[in-house]
């Protein structure tokens, strides 16, 4: 396994890190706590250094699931958690947002009680779970976090930011004024506004990591150009229940556009998912959905497939502007135009593919 400098910090990452989510949630299904901790293990046993997760994941559960599985490897992984919602706060549906706290008092509770979780004594990368633009505009948020890295509790904070739809103004401010790390949702079907973001982080000299490179199971195999759906095939526990049957029929429209990434190739498709998020030099990991062992060994090896080719990637900007010809895009997402990234023999550094309207 490869690893990135995460920018603006001395956190090595993994380049494809474990997203916890998997094993503590019931996101993809219900997980056996011996199955998750095998999965774990297994993982850091493959080269996988870098887990993140939440404190919000399982009520908890996502850090002490961590802690059972790698507790005596402590020194050897490198370990992002979230904070920001009250737990204790009640919600009417399993699916809805919790109220979040932005306190000071209340980040250093809350850190306290992932650590103990954690079963660590200190967090490489705590991170403002699906802030928005007025919390992380917050001093006293700030301060809090500088007291708990002054006291040792964090070595990094930085922002997860939130879903794919919207969220420019907390990810451009993230990296261009607090100059701190970032999670994005970046994938070959979701450039947007994750493009901007990479920009950003690019100039700023500031680093990210994507999650969702399989574009929520669209890039994972389960589909291809061929797949014939007439209902939605998500249980009702399924998180991708809750979207559009629109959204899974343009998707799946939109594999027989990006064929050309796929056909021919040795690496899977869910392999060219990740090295396509992998392609910005600035992007330190792909975190994607790890659910069993099949999908581990896949996943961990992609980063040592081939490289995607400069014209197949300038195909892809130019068809991601045009929304692979599918319509209109959902008009609750960002309007930006991406701009797609390569990197060539003769340059050692990105260059920009100019997006075409």
């Amino acid at each position: 396994m490869k690893h990135r400098n995460l920018a603006g910090t001395d956190l090595s990452l993994s380049e494809v890190g474990f997203g916890v989510w998997s094993v503590s949630t019931n996101w993809w299904g219900e997980v056996r706590e011996e199955d998750g901790i095998s999965l774990l293990k297994k993982a850091f046993e493959k080269g996988i250094t870098f887990f993140d997760t939440a404190d919000s994941y399982g009520e908890g559960y996502g850090e002490e699931i961590l802690g059972k599985a790698l507790g005596n490897r402590r020194k050897e992984i490198v370990i992002g958690t979230k904070f920001g919602y009250d737990l204790d706060a009640p919600r009417e549906a399993r699916h809805q947002e919790r109220p979040q706290d932005w306190s000071p008092a209340f980040v250093k509770a809350a850190c306290d009680k992932s650590l103990a979780r954690l079963q660590t004594d200190y967090i490489d990368l705590y991170q403002m779970h699906n802030s928005r633009l007025t919390a992380i505009q917050r001093d006293d948020t700030v301060a809090a976090l500088d007291d708990l890295r002054d006291a040792g509790k964090i070595r990094h904070w930085g922002v997860a930011v939130g879903p794919d739809i919207g969220w420019i103004e907390e990810g451009e401010y993230t990296l261009r004024n607090r100059k701190v790390p970032a999670q994005i949702i970046y994938s070959v079907l979701e450039q947007d506004p994750a493009d901007r973001f990479i920009t950003a982080a690019t100039e700023s000299n500031v680093g990210v990591f994507c999650r969702v490179p399989h574009a929520s199971g669209m890039l994972d195999g389960t589909y291809t150009k061929d797949t014939e759906l007439d209902t939605m095939p998500f249980d009702a526990d399924d998180h991708r229940s809750y979207r559009r049957m629109q959204w899974l029929k343009q998707s799946i429209e939109k594999l027989r556009k990006i064929d050309f990434l796929i056909a021919g190739k040795s690496a899977t498709v869910g392999q060219i998912a990740i090295k396509f998020c992998l392609t910005p030099p600035i992007m330190a990991s792909c975190v994607p959905t790890i659910t069993n062992e099949q999908e581990l060994d896949e996943y961990v090896a992609a980063p040592d497939t081939d490289e995607l080719p400069v014209a197949e990637l300038e195909n892809l900007s130019v068809l991601y502007a045009d929304n692979f010809g599918v319509g209109d895009k959902d008009p609750m997402k960002s309007s930006q135009s991406p701009t797609g990234w390569v990197n060539t023999e003769n340059s050692p550094v990105e260059r920009h593919v100019p997006a075409r309207r």
